[in-house]
């Protein structure tokens, strides 16, 4: 499809948006044309967010003017927004697990007042665009893509000329991505526009006709991404060339570091995936993966493996060969195995804590950083900057707080202050989640170093491509069972996809291929 012309349906004119001490947007223009598909790209901190939140009425700029069709106007809030027409799909689902499709859709739809009108209209729009839902069904019960399609309904309910997309795929199997992207075609075929925000610069390729680049609050570049390959818009986002990850020549896989076997465990949250007979095996110098589509027993898994939920056996989950199943998360760092959780405040790090005391968090017994019971504040501080020098963590120092950190750099600051204390096994829940492509190849080149050193890791990711691009063996968690591990090399994305959606793996003997068949 060409790109689309005429007047653009939104114009932004030197927007303009500073917090204290940041600068967020620095007249920053942009044009989204009726029927365009369009990316809005740049690293994190870049002020992709700020801008659209000003797009959507949640922020107001300090300076410049929104055009829309050709006319300046003032969006006060979302629900100015949306009367205009524009709707915005959040990464991160609004939804109410409690309650059905139906509840959900009527509260973040306006002047709703017959429950069954809705209904009709739900299932009208959801099949018209290739969305298949049922109103009646309870959001608990639904998978992650079909969450999605709920906040997509309830936009496109609103008759939106403009839907902002934000990472939209992060959380689906490669058979959902083309059915979104098949979905957001049909939208702007009809004329629809699609501001498009993301990380996956070869969907960008694929999907979009037009790319606004954000660089440092500044709008850098514009192209056709059609044009472009992944690298090269890579290198306009962060302003020079990214190297790949490599793997070290000639590395070598040792004896098993991360065993385990036959674990089971009911999931102590509600609505939680209780694990069935886990088994899997980590060796020294290998990186294993496990894909799976968000809330298909990963958390549980997770809290399993580093020690925050004990199994019923000591032998279930074993560290070089010893029952560590029944020992808690301090017991086991000690015994060697670091961790990366996936939500990065609150768990990974503690916001109103200083990035120096964020190192001690952790750190403090493989990095030595008590003598006598007294914290040696010499050590914590040369750890913490050791991090933030090895790690590119962009930050005033390490006195400051790490809220103060954009996302990207409080995971570089994570993953840093794991890998620097030289693990046993390392296991990381998402290690690139939101982060642009110049930080996702440091931690990825950091996770592949760290095993070529002998380390044994384990990561679990709903990025296919990160997990295609890192590992050395791969897994599927669905339903809180895991599939035996494919070769990476020799896996197809068919298969791994099959799997990702509700295809459980086959008896041993059986080949994966018969059953694919």
């Amino acid at each position: 499809m060409d790109r689309p012309t005429g007047p653009p349906l939104l114009e932004l004119r030197g927007i303009t948006k500073q917090f204290p001490g940041v600068l967020a947007n620095d007249r920053v223009d942009l044009k989204v044309m009726p029927g365009e598909i369009h990316a809005l790209l740049g690293e994190n901190g870049a002020g992709k967010s700020t801008l659209v939140k000003q797009i959507y009425g949640v922020l107001h700029p300090d300076a410049g003017e929104i055009r829309w069709n050709g006319q300046p106007v003032t969006i006060a809030d979302p629900h100015a927004a949306r009367a205009l027409g524009i709707g915005m799909v959040f990464q991160h689902f609004s939804l109410f697990e409690a309650m059905s499709v139906l509840e959900n859709v009527a509260l973040g739809v306006d002047g709703v007042h017959d429950l069954g009108a809705l209904a009709r209209r739900v299932r009208e729009v959801s099949e018209q665009y290739g969305l298949p839902l049922d109103p009646s069904r309870d959001v608990y019960s639904l998978s992650v893509g079909e969450r999605q399609r709920i906040e997509i309904v309830r936009a496109l309910l609103q008759d939106p000329k403009l839907l902002i997309m934000d990472e939209p795929t992060s959380v689906l199997t490669p058979q959902e991505v083309e059915r979104l992207f098949e979905t957001l075609r049909r939208l702007a075929a009809e004329g629809r526009s699609i501001l498009y925000i993301s990380h996956k610069l070869d969907e960008i390729r694929v999907l979009c006709h037009g790319a606004t680049i954000l660089r440092g609050g500044r709008q850098v570049a514009a192209c056709d991404p059609r044009q472009e390959t992944a690298r090269s818009m890579a290198a306009l986002m962060v302003g020079t060339q990214i190297k790949p990850p490599t793997k070290a020549a000639g590395a070598t896989v040792g004896a098993p570091r991360l065993t385990v076997d036959g674990l089971s465990l009911p999931s102590p949250r509600a609505h939680g995936i209780n694990l069935h007979d886990i088994r899997l095996e980590v060796c020294a110098g290998e990186v294993l993966g496990i894909a799976g589509v968000a809330g298909n027993g990963q958390a549980e898994l997770l809290a399993a493996l580093s020690g925050e939920m004990l199994a019923e056996r000591p032998e279930a989950v074993r560290l070089e060969g010893r029952p560590v199943g029944r020992l808690d998360a301090a017991a086991r760092r000690n015994a060697g195995l670091c961790f990366v959780p996936e939500e990065r405040n609150g768990h990974g790090a503690v916001p109103d804590m200083s990035l120096a005391e964020n190192a001690f968090l952790s750190g403090y017994r493989r990095r030595r950083l008590l003598a006598g019971g007294l914290i040696r504040t010499d050590r914590v501080a040369a750890f913490a900057r050791e991090i933030v020098e090895r790690f590119d963590v962009r930050t005033p120092g390490i006195a400051n707080l790490a809220r103060s950190l954009s996302g990207g750099n409080l995971q570089k600051f994570i993953v840093g202050r794991e890998v620097l204390q030289e693990p046993l096994v390392l296991v990381v829940a998402q290690p690139t989640w939101g982060v642009d492509a110049g930080a996702a190849a440091l931690i990825h080149q950091a996770l592949l170093d760290l095993a070529a050193r002998g380390a044994a890791v384990l990561v679990v990711s709903q990025d296919l491509d990160e997990l295609l691009a890192i590992t050395d063996r791969l897994a599927v968690i669905n339903a809180g069972r895991l599939s035996r591990a494919l070769r990476t090399a020799e896996a197809t994305i068919e298969q791994i996809g099959l799997l990702m959606g509700g295809l459980h793996d086959t008896p041993e003997h059986q080949p994966l291929e018969t059953a694919l068949a």
